[in-house]
C-alpha cells in the first residue's frame, strides 16, 4: 500500500509540473496540494458499491517518507530549473561577447578606414599647397611677361614714330634735290644717308615686331599655364574639402556607433 501511495504522489507531482505549475518547495505545500487534489476528487472516490465513502488514510511513517521523496523531487526540479536559467544566462553572455567582438572588429575597421582617409586628405592638402606655389610662380612669370610685352610695345611705337620722321625727312630731302640743283651732289649724298637710315629703321621695326610677336605668344602660353594651374589647384582644394568632410562624417558615425554599443 505504501508503494502505491508513493507512486501516486510522484505521479501527481510530475503531472503538476508538466501542466506548467511551479513545484512546491516544502512538505506543507505538498500536503496542501494533495489535500486540494483529494478535495477535488472526492466525488470520484466516494463510493463504488452502495454509496459508502472509501477512506484513504496515510500513516505518519508513510507520510514522512512521502514528504522526503517529495522534497527530494522538488529540490531536483528546482536544481534543473536553476541549471536551465544558468545555461540561458551563459548563452546570453556568449552572444553578448560575440556581439562585443564584432563591434570591436567594426571599430578597428572604422579606425583603419579613418586613418586611410586622413592620409588621403593630407596628401590632397599637400597637392593643394604645391598647386598654389605653382600658381604663384606662374603669376610672377606672367607679370614679368606683361612688363616685357609693354616695353616691347612702347619700343615699337617709338620706332614707328622715328620711321615717320625719317620718311618725312626723306621726302623733304627729295624735294630739296628737285628744287635745288646747286646742292644736287650734297643732297644726293644726304638722300643716300637718309635712305640708309630708313632701311635701318625698317629693319629695326621688323626686329621689334618679331620680338613683339614672340612676346605675345609667350604671354599667351604663360597665361594659359597660369589658368590651368589655378584650375588644378581649385580642383585639388575642392577634392581635399570633400574628402575632409567625408572623413569627419565617418568619424562622427563611428563615435555615434561607439556610444550606442
Amino acid at each position: 500500500m505504501e508503494i502505491v501511495r508513493i507512486a501516486f504522489l510522484l505521479f501527481f507531482l510530475f503531472s503538476y509540473h508538466s501542466a506548467g505549475h511551479k513545484l512546491p518547495q516544502s512538505s506543507n505545500e505538498i500536503a496542501a496540494l494533495i489535500s486540494d487534489h483529494h478535495g477535488d476528487g472526492d466525488n470520484s472516490l466516494s463510493s463504488s458499491s452502495g454509496g459508502t465513502p472509501c477512506e484513504f488514510k496515510v500513516s505518519g511513517k508513510s507520510r514522512g517518507k512521502a514528504s522526503n521523496i517529495a522534497q527530494k523531487a522538488a529540490k531536483e526540479a528546482k536544481e534543473a530549473s536553476d541549471a536551465q536559467i544558468e545555461a540561458g544566462e551563459a548563452a546570453a553572455r556568449q552572444v553578448k561577447k560575440q556581439l562585443a567582438d564584432k563591434a570591436l572588429a567594426a571599430a578597428k575597421a572604422a579606425e583603419a578606414a579613418l586613418a586611410g582617409k586622413q592620409q588621403i586628405v593630407e596628401q590632397l592638402e599637400s597637392e593643394v599647397r604645391e598647386g598654389e606655389l605653382v600658381v604663384q610662380e606662374e603669376s610672377t612669370l606672367l607679370q614679368t611677361t606683361q612688363t616685357t610685352y609693354a616695353a616691347a610695345g612702347q619700343a615699337a611705337k617709338q620706332a614707328a614714330e622715328q620711321l615717320n620722321t625719317i620718311t618725312l625727312a626723306v621726302k623733304n630731302a627729295q624735294d630739296n634735290v628737285i628744287n635745288s640743283e646747286h646742292v644736287a651732289s650734297g643732297a644726293q649724298q644726304e638722300l643716300g644717308e637718309k635712305q640708309q637710315l630708313v632701311e635701318a629703321a625698317k629693319k629695326r621695326v621688323e626686329l621689334l615686331l618679331r620680338q613683339l610677336e614672340v612676346a605675345r605668344v609667350d604671354f599667351k602660353n604663360t597665361k594659359n599655364a597660369a589658368e590651368k594651374a589655378a584650375c588644378a589647384a581649385q580642383e585639388a582644394r575642392q577634392r581635399a574639402t570633400r574628402e575632409r568632410r567625408r572623413a569627419e562624417l565617418r568619424h562622427l558615425l563611428w563615435l555615434k556607433r561607439g556610444r550606442t554599443h
